[in-house]
């Protein structure tokens, strides 16, 4: 018994100076590579980071950083962007980084990725060095790679679109706005750019920008290419406002004199909207390009904005995309100026909260969709077109039977990436479309109940139109929304909002276009906006009808849950083969289902499901149906909202 016992404490007593010094080596540093971050302090970071951004290959879709930190001996945290500002997701995109070479005085240091944080690389500063050098490269993808934001395609052999999130880290342990960095870009020869960062100097193809904040230096994209068109948008009395625009052609970067005055419109109208502006200067990037991602990302002073090459040059494809820029413009007010409360972080890596984005998208889009039709990109029949789209889309979401308006906002993280299939049952980012149809009904209201008097414009000036100039973000949470409201026009707002926000049901919530005069019908003809976007996919929607979406190889998008095609066995994915025993085409499809409406026999699909194949029947037979708005009883609040401001 005396010998165990004696084994007993030897064991005890080498486990306890194990501990001892494994305590040890993680206070010196050595093997501690999990969680240990810095939380961030509001101080100014002591010295100035530089980056050398090394774009002569972006037509190779490689970006090569050189970067420089200055820090003090000891354990250094460096942090790779990660919760990018209007993303709505940790969507910086990491993975693209190779490459990555840390040096101090020369000598190259070991570094390692936290194990908890995939965005947080450790390394030991030696006794004599006071600065770190990196070098890596960003492999932006290709076509077929990536799909959202950082990690979409971003270059084409002519053109590159960069995010500066994607070249740079910095120390953790600060606020970001406290953080200063000088950037210096090497572009290809011969090529054009616009950003929003002002220049210090330019010597041939390489620019070097004048020092800012680590946050701005996020904000401020750069477009650049050899096909590049710059032109002048300023409102008289305004601050300067700029399109730049790169593309792969020549032809594509051009804009006629109509264009160009709806363009000069659109800054013109949403500064009347707002009464005020928040940025020294503003520049859109606007890229043209079938090799690039097609989406928009505001920034405070510009706006990051991707479509196609014909944006210009094809009828249709500006009227689809017509209001991607007001958007992103508006975003400078919303979303940048004015931001919910848990959508400010005092860096790029700590997670933001997404429960306002009815609000920061919802009311954004909103007001887009006004202000395209206010500066004359679109008709008010276009502009109704659009609505009734919307409102057919919403009313037929069947995912609103378990999924609420606000919960589409808390799970944004979650649904940015999500599946691209079922998305009337997963709801996606319904806070875009069904915001447009909730800050409708938010405006028909004030009007209804002030006779007229009042309108959400007043909610602009009041919520963002002060400060004038000034571009520090102010905060604001739900309450705030609906003390402005209630200045603007007294009503139970909470009420109104939750109701909306909350249900989940088989109803749509929002009743603005009714109160605006109008109402939601269907028939058999598609509307403007749906022939066009017709045109340019090359395929159906048959949302309202037999219940899915298809494009013209017949590769089935979507489905709507307990529809005609979902009741048949139809999910997304599979493709129709065959139509009635006939090749599969589009119009072979519309006929069929025209053909349904006076006949008993059932519609018969011949799908296939990977290798296999199947014969599926839908029994339809109301024909095809596609939504529109028609006058309805009452004034037509629709028509006073869309009218042009003089001031």
């Amino acid at each position: 018994m005396k010998s165990q016992a004696l084994r007993f404490s030897l064991i005890a007593a080498a486990v306890m100076v194990a501990c001892a010094l494994s305590a040890t080596a993680a206070a010196q540093g050595e093997g501690d590579f999990s969680g240990n971050v810095p939380a961030p302090v509001d101080q100014p970071y002591a010295g100035m980071l530089t980056v050398n951004v090394d774009l002569t290959d972006a037509g190779k879709r490689i970006f090569r950083s050189h970067e420089t930190i200055p820090v003090k001996p000891g354990a250094v945290t460096l942090f790779y962007p990660k919760w990018i500002p209007g993303e709505h997701a940790p969507s910086g995109p990491v993975s693209n980084v190779s490459g990555l070479i840390i040096r101090a005085n020369g000598k190259q240091l070991p570094w390692r990725r936290d194990l908890r944080d995939m965005y947080a690389i450790h390394v030991d500063v030696p006794q004599d060095a006071n600065q770190l050098d990196l070098e890596f490269e960003f492999l932006s993808p290709g076509e077929g790679e990536g799909s959202n934001f950082g990690a979409s395609v971003s270059t084409s052999p002519d053109l590159v679109d960069m995010e500066f999130n994607q070249v740079a880290f910095y120390p953790a342990g600060y606020y970001t706005r406290q953080i200063q960095i000088q950037p210096t870009v090497q572009l290809p020869q011969g090529w054009q750019f616009g950003s929003a960062m002002e220049v210090d100097s330019q010597s041939g193809s390489t620019i070097h920008f004048k020092p800012l904040s680590f946050n701005n230096f996020v904000d401020s994209p750069l477009i650049a290419g050899s096909h590049f068109n710059r032109v002048d948008l300023t409102p008289k009395g305004g601050a300067a406002v700029h399109l730049n625009v790169v593309g792969d052609s020549a032809k594509a970067v051009k804009l006629t004199d109509k264009q160009l005055e709806q363009q000069r419109n659109v800054v013109a109208q949403t500064n009347y909207l707002f009464g005020a502006h928040h940025y020294s200067h503003y520049d859109f990037l606007l890229t043209l390009s079938d090799h690039t991602g097609h989406f928009g990302l505001e920034h405070h002073q510009s706006s990051d904005d991707r479509l196609p090459e014909d944006f210009f040059t094809d009828d249709d494809m500006h009227l689809v995309a017509a209001s991607l820029m007001p958007h992103e413009m508006v975003h400078s007010w919303n979303g940048k100026f004015r931001r919910p409360a848990d959508l400010w972080t005092p860096n790029f890596n700590v997670p933001m909260q997404d429960d306002l984005l009815w609000v920061y998208e919802g009311l954004t889009d909103y007001w887009c969709g006004i202000l395209t039709a206010r500066a004359g990109l679109w008709t008010p029949d276009q502009y109704r077109d659009s609505m009734a789209n919307i409102a057919g889309a919403m009313t037929y979401r069947t995912g609103r039977a378990w999924r609420s308006l606000q919960d589409t906002a808390d799970a944004a993280p979650l649904t940015y990436y999500g599946s691209e299939s079922w998305i009337n049952w997963i709801r996606d980012t319904d806070f875009y479309p069904e915001g447009q149809l909730l800050w409708l009904d938010v405006d028909t209201k004030i009007r209804e109940l002030s006779n007229g008097k009042h309108s959400l414009d007043d909610f602009a000036h009041a919520f963002y139109g002060m400060d004038n100039g000034s571009y520090v973000t102010k905060t604001y949470n739900f309450d705030d929304v609906i003390n402005t409201l209630n200045q603007v026009q007294p009503f139970d707002w909470a009420k109104f909002l939750r109701d909306r926000l909350d249900y989940t049901g088989n109803e749509l919530p929002e009743h603005g276009i009714e109160r605006g005069g109008w109402k939601l019908v269907f028939n058999d003809t598609p509307n403007a906006e749906e022939k066009a976007y017709e045109g340019i996919r090359h395929g159906l929607n048959m949302a309202y009808s037999l219940g899915l979406i298809v494009d013209q190889k017949g590769r089935i998008g979507d489905v709507q849950w307990n529809g005609p095609a979902f009741k048949a066995g139809l999910v997304p994915n599979l493709t129709i083969v065959a139509v009635n025993g006939r090749d599969f085409s589009s119009d072979a499809l519309k006929d069929a289902v025209t053909a349904a409406k006076t006949s008993s026999a059932p519609i018969e699909l011949l799908v296939k499901n990977v290798d296999v194949y199947s014969t599926v029947k839908v029994d339809y037979h109301d024909g095809l149906r596609y939504p529109h708005l028609v006058r309805a009883d009452g004034k037509d609040l629709l028509g006073d909202i869309l009218k042009p401001r003089s001031k």
